[in-house]
């Protein structure tokens, strides 16, 4: 499956938009509770990448996959303040709730990489397939969440069903 094909099933999934992508806030679910934070220049710069990373690596959009995907993008390469803000809070709040995972993934990490430490832009990463988007990231072929269900974040559309 091309990575935009996979990436546009992902956001029916999840119910996510690429309008997020420039919106002025971002909203963060936390459990029943939405927070409302600003969508920086540097948060706009990364998310689109990250949201291929879920990708390629097969976490979940909920808290413990938020957590997970934070830690392998720590470990693997981050670059700029926001991407290290955003992943730092989310492995701490991981590091709460999920710690033996969220270690896990900071693991899973070693000699992988990021799309933002590859160089490879958001539309060259779009016309791949996924699996050659794993091999470039050096990920394994079947994803790193493979110990445990994928789960999708509190404020998914309650019809959506999560595929491998």
């Amino acid at each position: 499956m091309l990575v935009k094909d996979a990436l546009a099933q992902y956001f029916a999934i999840n119910g996510f938009t690429t309008a997020a992508y420039t919106a002025p806030t971002v909203e963060i679910p936390i459990g029943p509770v939405t927070i409302p934070l600003p969508n920086t220049a540097g948060r706009k710069k990364v998310v689109k990448l990250h949201d291929l990373h879920h990708l390629a690596t097969g976490y979940g959009t909920d808290l413990v996959g938020e957590a997970e995907i934070g830690a392998w993008e720590l470990r693997a390469g981050c670059v700029g303040l926001a991407a290290y803000v955003y992943n730092g809070m989310a492995v701490a709040m991981g590091l709460l709730i999920a710690p033996l995972r969220t270690v896990q993934a900071f693991r899973d990490a070693r000699g992988t990489t990021t799309l933002y430490r590859l160089g490879l832009d958001y539309d060259a990463a779009m016309a791949l397939d996924v699996a050659e988007l794993r091999a470039r990231l050096g990920v394994k072929r079947e994803g790193m969440a493979t110990r445990h269900p994928v789960r999708l974040h509190s404020a998914a559309p309650k019809t959506s069903a999560v595929t491998a």
